[in-house]
């Protein structure tokens, strides 16, 4: 199934973003589709989180993604992607967050996903679901 859009966050955006260079993937499907949100270690409160926040930082920087969200110009992933009218009615939204789901109060169908589905979903656009 095609996805609409990408979610990751400081806790599994790193590990998504390991995951999508160790299968090889280039560049992201597009740019404009995936969103990254320094969120939840923000401000960082030790060194593991500001490598954390560091890797997804270096990931958003060296793919051109626009809809990178870190200090003082972030908020809760959940509440900030509606805000900002990523979230429309009919898309097909996965993000490395169990809370993704709820996107679908707005329309939306949304799901969590683990950060290697969230790798090939940035990678390739699409995901398989049953």
């Amino acid at each position: 199934m095609d996805v609409d859009l990408v979610l990751a966050n400081d806790i599994t955006g790193p590990l998504a973003c390991r995951e999508f260079a160790r299968i090889g993937a280039g560049k992201v499907f597009d740019p404009h589709r995936v969103v990254l949100v320094n969120d939840h270690f923000t401000p960082n409160k030790d060194i593991l989180s500001a490598e954390q926040a560091a890797l997804t930082r270096e990931f958003a920087r060296s793919q051109g993604l626009p809809h990178f969200f870190d200090v003082g110009r972030m908020g809760v992933e959940h509440a900030l992607l509606p805000e900002q009218g990523f979230i429309r009615p009919g898309q097909v939204v996965v993000g490395a967050d169990s809370h993704t789901c709820t996107y679908g109060a707005l329309g939306a169908f949304s799901t969590g996903v683990g950060s290697t589905d969230a790798a090939v979903a940035m990678a390739t656009g699409r995901l398989w679901f049953r």
